[in-house]
Parts: C-alpha cells; sequence; structure tokens
C-alpha cells in the first residue's frame, strides 16, 4: 500500500464544528462540549477512510506566529475563540488522538505553516498527501502530490474550482491577494487596489514590474502600484506559507497503528 499523509487544520476542522453545536439545545457547556468532541472524532475518522491515510497530523496553532511580530495589524480584527472552546481544546486533542491520529500543537508557529511543510517535505519525497482544510492559503500548494479537501463540502478543490473563484491561475494567487488584500486575515494589499483591478493586473501581465513598464496601463493604477510596492512586498510575505520549518520528527512517527 502506497503512503499517504492526511494533514489536518484542527483548529479549523473544530471551529466549523462547535459553531453548528453551539447554538444546538443541551443541558449544559459540558454536554455541548461532549457532543462536539464527538462530533470530531467521528470526521477524523471519516477522513482517515476517505483519503486511505497511513500516516495522519492534527496540527493546532501555536501562540502568536511571525506574521504577528512581522505585522502588527495582522488578524486584528479577527474574533477571539470563545472561552468555552478555548478552555475545551484539551477534550478536542484528547478526543483526536483516540482516533489514532497525531497532535501536535507548536510553540510559536502557526498550523498552517506546519501543514505546508509536511505537505511540502513530503511531496519532495514523492508521497502523496491531503490537507483538510477550508483555509484558501493552501490552494497555492496543490500539485501532484499534494491535495486540498473541504470536509464540509465533501469536495476536493482543483485548478478549475479555482480560477472560478477567484479569476485567476492557481500559480497567480499568492500574488492576487498581495494586491489585492486579504480582509480575513487583515492583509493590506495595495490601496486603491480592488479584486477587478488585481484580476486584470495578474491576467494581462508576467509580474507586477512589468505591468509599471507598460506605457499603456492606467495612470492612476501605475500611480496605486508605484506608491503601494511596499505594501505589496509586506503582503506577499504575509499570504506566503513557510514550507521550510524545522518540526523535530519525521513522517515514521505519524503512521497509523
Amino acid at each position: 500500500m502506497k503512503p499517504h499523509l492526511l494533514l489536518i487544520d484542527a483548529l479549523n476542522l473544530i471551529r466549523r464544528i462547535y459553531a453548528v453545536d453551539v447554538n444546538q439545545k443541551h443541558h449544559s457547556d459540558e454536554q455541548m462540549i461532549q457532543t462536539c468532541s464527538a462530533r470530531v472524532a467521528h470526521a477524523c475518522k471519516k477522513l482517515l477512510n476517505t483519503t486511505n491515510a497511513t500516516h495522519a497530523i492534527a496540527v493546532f496553532d501555536g501562540d502568536r506566529s511571525w506574521r504577528y511580530h512581522f505585522y502588527k495589524d495582522y488578524k486584528h480584527s479577527r474574533a477571539p475563540m470563545p472561552q468555552t472552546l478555548k478552555d475545551a481544546l484539551l477534550h478536542f486533542k484528547n478526543a483526536i488522538e483516540e482516533t489514532g491520529i497525531v497532535v501536535f500543537e507548536p510553540i510559536n508557529d502557526e498550523a498552517d505553516d506546519i501543514i505546508a511543510t509536511l505537505a511540502s517535505k513530503a511531496a519532495s519525497n514523492n508521497i502523496s498527501n491531503t490537507v483538510v482544510s477550508t483555509d484558501k492559503g493552501f490552494l497555492p500548494h496543490l500539485g501532484d502530490y499534494i491535495t486540498v479537501y473541504d470536509y464540509f463540502k465533501k469536495q476536493y478543490l482543483d485548478k478549475n474550482s479555482i480560477k472560478e473563484r477567484f479569476g485567476v491561475e492557481q500559480t497567480k494567487l499568492i500574488d492576487f491577494w498581495a494586491l489585492a488584500g486579504d480582509k480575513t486575515n487583515d492583509i493590506p494589499g495595495i490601496k486603491g487596489i480592488g479584486t477587478k483591478s488585481a484580476q486584470q493586473l495578474i491576467n494581462n501581465y508576467e509580474s507586477i514590474e512589468h505591468a509599471l513598464e507598460d506605457e499603456s496601463l492606467s495612470p492612476s493604477i501605475h500611480k496605486k502600484l508605484d506608491a503601494g510596492m511596499d505594501m505589496y512586498v509586506i503582503s506577499k510575505q504575509l499570504v506566503s506559507l513557510r514550507t521550510d520549518i524545522n518540526l523535530g520528527f519525521s513522517l515514521k512517527q505519524l503512521r497509523l497503528n
């Protein structure tokens, strides 16, 4: 059996399931957490079966990552995790571990960077892997060995669906977000460059440098690009997932029993 690595964005899965369960009738918060933990474990079991995984890991976020230090407004408008959920994370970790999946919580790194590193390292060794998340940040990494699966829509994301959703090719997503910004994570992009302008620039030019060299480019757009290059560079770094983190463990340690 060929090895296949399952990479679960743990908080992405948990918070989506919690958001549904918290609105259901329960006798107590404790009962709600127990029900929600069981649903998360059930989801993990289904994912193991769906992907035919031989190795698996569920990654949580560490404390404030490098992005918070690099750009002070990163995710500043995002609502904090509900305290009830925050206090119960150990229950969820235990529930996931009981399915045989390794749970990993880094000290400072974000789950996205850890997952991207694992996916990239596995792919470089010709090992297929599935990232389970609704976070669009993983989409630039789709490739021959890396797939992205939306558990809630029960579908694998592909390059055609990405083009339909964002209006640019999958390989151009990072440049697109660096131009237009990303409100979800408070990534600024270039001031005055919206989604449509960013799509046109991405689709019409090989790079932003080529756009700036084009004498037929709208003077208004040229001015915005020229003035916003610093924020473009910052935004591009923020939306790019790291694939070079020193993990301290090997693929062998993620094998399912």
